[in-house]
């Protein structure tokens, strides 16, 4: 449970610096030099800086998630799409968090440990949230157990920080549509190949 608790955190947070991020570094409406640095220094993510080793806003390439015989994707060229580690105590975690420009849509996927070419990591937490129209209410599918085991997939990564390719790699995780007891839920599998520039 506190496993749990603990993902809904990591990925509030996620969100958030990914959406300030965004905000900072892809808002076409924002005019000026004065005004940027006034926005830069009023954010509190800059402190968080998203440059820092491990972290990156990815400014081309996609993200692809397939749930329920749909396929939704993230193009990083418009869309905010960034790759971070996380270190919370002796915890390390990584993962993908996308919101894409009309902010719609996000999705969010995190693995316990290092990034590293080559390795394939078990699914910590994932969540993906989007909305029809303005009528409907916000779907949401979150991370579910897998017939009752501890299996929520996992996350490839073939190439990582590599020169301009930040990560090139396949994941599948189970999501539910809410967290009630015996839910039904939906195996999600999704590529993503992000570049720097």
């Amino acid at each position: 449970m506190n496993s749990i608790r603990f993902t809904k955190w990591l990925f509030s947070a996620l969100l958030l610096i990914l959406v300030t991020i965004s905000s900072c570094q892809k808002d076409e409406n924002v005019k000026g030099m004065d005004s940027n640095k006034s926005i830069a220094a009023a954010d509190s993510a800059s402190t968080l800086s998203v440059n820092t080793p491990g972290n990156f806003l990815a400014g081309s390439g996609t993200l692809k998630i397939t749930i329920e015989d749909s396929t939704y994707t993230f193009d990083a060229a418009k869309d905010s799409v960034a790759f971070i580690n996380v270190h919370s105590g002796d915890s390390k975690y990584f993962g993908i968090t996308a919101i894409n420009k009309a902010h719609t849509m996000s999705f969010g996927i995190s693995s316990a440990g290092f990034a590293a070419a080559n390795t394939v990591n078990k699914i910590a937490g994932s969540q993906f949230l989007f909305k029809v129209d303005d009528k409907s209410p916000v779907l949401q599918y979150t991370l579910t157990k897998y017939g009752g085991k501890d299996d929520f997939g996992t996350i490839s990564i073939e190439k990582y920080n590599n020169d301009n390719l930040i990560a090139k790699g396949t994941f599948f995780t189970f999501l539910a549509k809410d967290d009630k007891a015996n839910s039904p839920f939906y195996k999600v599998e999704g590529s993503f190949e992000l570049q720097l520039k």
